[in-house]
C-alpha cells in the first residue's frame, strides 16, 4: 500500500513545512500505516501565525455581505462533498460511513447558522438616551484564533469553530488531531474554492509543541479546544496566563437514567446506539445506564440482545454498524477497564474483549460490551472509557440517580427515559449537567443553541457554536455619541457625568 504525504495548509496551499519530524497515520480497521504526517516546528508556526495576523487586518474589513457569500458557497461545497469527507474520516478514524456522513451533517448545521450572522450580529441602539446623545453597541472580531480539535470528530468539531470565527471576521488556524488529519485539508480546499482569501483559514499539523506554541504566541488572540479534561484544563490555564480568550471543552461520563415507567424497548434501542455508535468514541456517548428500581433486570436483558446483534467490522462495508477504535493503545485501555470491572465484581453480560474481525485481524477492534452491577468505586465507572462499553448501575429511586450523577466530576450530557412528565421535570432541573435529554440519549443541541457541559467538562465561560460561539469570537464595543449644533451650549462639568 502506498503511503500518502500529509502536508500543512499555509497561505492557501499545501505546504510540507520546515519541520523534520513526522508521525504515522493508520487505518484502524486494518492496522496499516496509510499516511506520513508532517509535524510543524517553531518556524512553521511563526510563519502561519504571521500570515494569519496580516490576513486578519484585511479580512476584518471585508463587508458582511461578501463574507456571507463565501459562507453560502462553502455550505454548498460541504454538502456536495459530504461523501468525500466521510470516506476520509472512515479511512483514518474507523467509524462507519453513515456515521461519518452524519458527523459532516451536524457540522454543516453550524455553517448554516454562520450564514445567518447578519441577523445574529446586529447591535443595539438607544436613541436620545440623554439630551442629544445616542448610545449604541456592536461586536468586532478578536483577530487571530486557533482551534485545537480531537480525533473523534475530525470534520464536525472544526466546523463547530471555523465558520463562526471566520464569518465574524477572524482568521483561523486549525490544529487537528494527528491521528486523523486529512479531513482538515479537504475543508481547507473547500474554503479556498468558496472564495476565502489565502491566510484566513490555515491547517497546522503538530503535537504538544505546536499546541504550546499557539497558546503562548503573542499574536494569537483566542483558543478553542475540545479534548480530554486534563488537557482542557492545561490549555485553559496556559492560554489565560498568556492573555488569550479560551474555551476548553473536556471529557465526559454521560449517564442515562431509565425509570420503571419507561418504554424499555425504546430505551434499550437508543442506549445501545448511544453507547456503541462510533465505537463509543464520542464525548456525548452514553457510558452509564442508571437503572431505577424494577427497570434493571428487563433493561439488562434487552441491552444484551441488542449488543449481541451489532455487526462489527470495517466501516466501509454496507452491513457494518460499528468500526474499530482509533489506536492499539485505546484498544488495550478498554480491555483493561473491562477486566478490572470484572475482577471488582461487575457482571460481564456481553464481552467484546476477544472479538476478532475475519480478514481484519490486525485491526483495533473491541466488540460491544455490557457490564452490570457496576459500583462507583470501579475504574470502569470513574474513568472516561471512550470505547464501546455500557456500564449498568442499579439504584432504587430517581433521587438516588440524580445524586449519583451530581457526584460525578463530569457534567457534559445526560438523559432520562420515562413516561412521567413530573419525573422528567424533576430530573432536568435537578442534575448539574449542561445538556439534558428527555427520551433523547445524545442531547447535542441544534446549531441555534450552544454546546457545552458543566463542572470538569468545560473550562471557560462560553460554550461552543450557537450564540455563545458568536460571543466568544467577538468583543463588544459601546459608543456614546453626540453631534452638537453650531449654537448649542454644552456645559462641561468636573462632576461624574449624569444623563438628563
Amino acid at each position: 500500500m502506498s503511503i500518502t504525504e500529509i502536508n500543512h495548509w499555509i497561505n492557501g496551499a499545501e505546504d510540507p513545512g520546515q519541520g523534520q519530524r513526522r508521525t504515522d497515520v493508520y487505518n484502524p480497521a486494518t492496522g496499516e500505516v496509510t499516511g506520513s504526517l508532517h509535524l510543524a516546528d517553531a518556524q512553521d508556526l511563526e510563519r502561519a501565525v504571521t500570515i494569519a495576523r496580516e490576513a486578519a487586518d484585511s479580512w476584518s474589513e471585508v463587508s458582511m455581505s461578501k463574507r456571507m457569500a463565501v459562507m453560502f458557497k462553502f455550505r454548498e461545497l460541504i454538502h456536495a462533498h459530504t461523501q468525500d469527507l466521510a470516506k476520509i474520516i472512515t479511512a483514518e478514524h474507523g467509524k462507519v460511513l453513515s456515521d461519518a456522513a452524519g458527523e459532516v451533517g451536524r457540522g454543516l448545521e453550524v455553517v448554516e447558522f454562520a450564514c445567518a450572522l447578519p441577523q445574529t450580529l446586529k447591535g443595539e441602539y438607544s436613541d436620545q438616551f440623554s439630551s442629544g446623545i445616542d448610545v449604541y453597541s456592536f461586536r468586532q472580531p478578536l483577530g487571530v484564533v486557533a482551534g485545537i480539535t480531537p480525533f473523534n470528530f475530525p470534520a464536525m468539531v472544526p466546523l463547530w469553530m471555523a465558520p463562526l470565527a471566520i464569518a465574524t471576521g477572524n482568521t483561523f488556524i486549525l490544529k487537528p488531531s494527528e491521528r486523523d488529519p486529512s479531513a482538515a485539508l479537504l475543508l481547507a480546499k473547500l474554503f479556498k474554492e468558496a472564495g476565502l482569501p489565502d491566510g484566513v483559514f490555515q491547517v497546522l499539523h503538530g503535537d504538544k509543541e505546536t499546541v504550546d506554541g499557539l497558546l503562548r504566541h503573542e499574536l494569537v488572540d483566542g483558543i478553542s479546544f475540545v479534548g480530554s479534561t486534563p488537557i482542557a484544563k492545561y490549555v485553559y490555564e496556559t492560554g489565560l496566563a498568556h492573555g488569550k480568550r479560551v474555551q476548553a471543552l473536556g471529557g465526559a461520563k454521560n449517564h442515562a437514567v431509565v425509570m420503571p415507567d419507561a418504554d424499555l424497548d425504546l430505551a434499550a434501542d437508543h442506549l445501545s446506539a448511544a453507547a456503541f455508535g462510533s465505537a463509543g468514541e464520542r464525548c456525548m456517548a452514553i457510558s452509564v445506564a442508571v437503572a431505577v428500581g424494577d427497570a434493571a433486570d428487563d433493561l439488562v436483558a434487552k441491552l444484551r440482545q441488542r449488543a449481541e446483534d451489532i455487526k462489527v467490522g470495517e466501516g466501509t462495508q454496507d452491513d457494518v454498524e460499528m468500526g474499530p477504535l482509533i489506536t492499539p493503545a485505546s484498544q488495550d485501555r478498554v480491555k483493561r477497564l473491562v477486566t478490572e470491572a470484572e475482577q471488582a465484581g461487575a457482571a460481564v453480560v456481553v464481552d467484546g474483549r476477544e472479538l476478532v474481525v475475519e480478514g481484519r485481524e490486525e485491526g483495533f477492534f473491541v466488540g460491544p460490551t455490557v457490564l452490570d452491577k457496576v459500583k462507583e468505586q470501579m475504574s470502569a465507572y470513574q474513568e472516561e472509557i471512550f470505547g464501546p462499553v455500557l456500564a449498568v448501575v442499579r439504584v432504587e429511586t430517581l433521587q438516588d440517580a440524580i445524586k449519583l450523577i451530581n457526584a460525578n466530576p463530569y457534567g457534559n450530557g445526560t438523559a432520562i427515559f420515562t413516561g412521567s412528565g413530573n419525573a422528567a421535570r424533576t430530573f432536568k432541573r435537578g442534575v448539574t449537567v449542561g445538556m439534558v435529554g428527555v427520551n433523547v440519549p445524545i442531547p447535542v443541541p441544534a446549531a441555534q443553541h450552544s454546546f457545552g457541559g458543566w463542572k470538569d467538562s468545560l473550562f471557560g465561560d462560553l460554550h461552543i457554536y450557537g450564540p455563545d460561539g458568536v460571543k466568544f469570537y467577538t468583543r463588544g464595543k459601546v459608543i456614546t455619541e453626540r453631534w452638537p449644533h453650531e449654537n448649542d451650549e454644552v456645559a462641561a462639568s468636573m462632576n461624574f457625568p449624569s444623563h438628563d
